[in-house]
């Protein structure tokens, strides 16, 4: 099994960038595809990006897609999510997810689908 920590999170203001960080360790990173997904205050864990083992294939919730971009460095056993214009309902405990899987392009957007989980790291948006 896979152990993962989550890094990056912060305050920042409306319209401003984070970089969100998940390292990886134990079982070879490269046998996992990865997802991130995001908890607001008082909502269910939301499905936000996901990307292959090899990061040849990513997938992004509506709410995601033109400003955050996931990327995998499985040299440094990481997987990172950028963050661009972000929005006060962006605000919300980011997680990462690993699913053991080196399935072609396959990418998981379920949590059900995943195996192991970070702690996770607080992300607010200011307005």
């Amino acid at each position: 099994q896979v152990q993962l920590v989550e890094s990056g999170g912060g305050l920042v203001q409306a319209g401003g960038s984070l970089r969100l960080s998940c390292a990886a360790s134990g079982r070879s990173f490269s046998d996992y595809a990865m997802g991130w997904f995001r908890q607001g205050p008082g909502k269910e864990r939301e499905f936000v990006a996901a990307i292959n083992w090899s990061g040849a294939s990513t997938y992004y919730a509506d709410s995601a897609k033109g400003r955050f971009t996931i990327s995998r460095d499985n040299a440094k056993n990481t997987v990172y999510l950028q963050m661009n214009s972000l929005k006060p309902e962006d605000t919300a405990v980011y997680y990462c997810a690993a699913k053991l899987s080196t399935y072609y392009r396959a990418i998981y957007y379920l949590p059900s689908d995943y195996d192991s989980w970070g702690q996770g790291t607080q992300v607010t948006v200011s307005s």
